[in-house]
C-alpha cells in the first residue's frame, strides 16, 4: 500500500512557477513509477509527466513539453513538478500517482492507476 500526500499548488499570474511535491509513505518508493496527471473543470483527467523508478528516464504530454519538469528524490521518498511559464489552461487539480508499471505505459494506459494523492488545486489568473 502507498499513501501520496501532494503540496504545493496554489494561484500564480500567467508566465508564473508553482512546484508541487508529492510525499510517499513506505519503504518502497523507489519501485513505483511516479506521475503527475490534472483535472480541468469539466473535463477528464489528463496524463502531464511521468518519471522511471530511477529517475532516469521521463516522458510528458505536449502541452507541458519545455514548461515542465518531473523530478524524484528516491531518498526522500518524493516526486516534484517544476511548472514554468503556466498559462490559465494550466488551471486544474493536479495528482500524484504511483504505478508499479513502466513509467511509458503509465503515460498511455486506459487502465486504472495504483496509487493516487488527493490533488492538490493550480490556478492561473491571466
Amino acid at each position: 500500500q502507498v499513501q501520496l500526500v501532494e503540496s504545493g499548488g496554489g494561484l500564480v499570474q500567467a508566465g508564473g512557477s508553482l512546484r508541487l511535491s508529492c510525499t510517499a509513505s513506505g519503504r518502497t518508493f523507489s519501485s513505483y513509477t511516479m506521475a503527475w496527471f490534472r483535472q480541468a473543470p469539466g473535463k477528464e483527467r489528463e496524463f502531464v509527466a511521468t518519471i522511471s523508478w530511477s529517475g532516469g528516464s521521463t516522458y510528458y504530454a505536449d502541452s507541458v513539453k519545455g514548461r515542465f519538469t518531473i523530478s524524484r528524490d528516491n531518498a526522500k521518498n518524493t516526486v516534484y513538478l517544476q511548472m514554468n511559464s503556466l498559462k490559465p489552461e494550466d488551471t486544474a487539480v493536479y495528482y500524484c500517482a504511483a504505478d508499479s508499471r513502466s513509467y511509458t505505459i503509465v503515460a498511455i494506459t486506459t487502465t486504472p492507476i495504483h496509487y493516487w494523492g488527493q490533488g492538490t488545486q493550480v490556478t492561473v489568473s491571466s
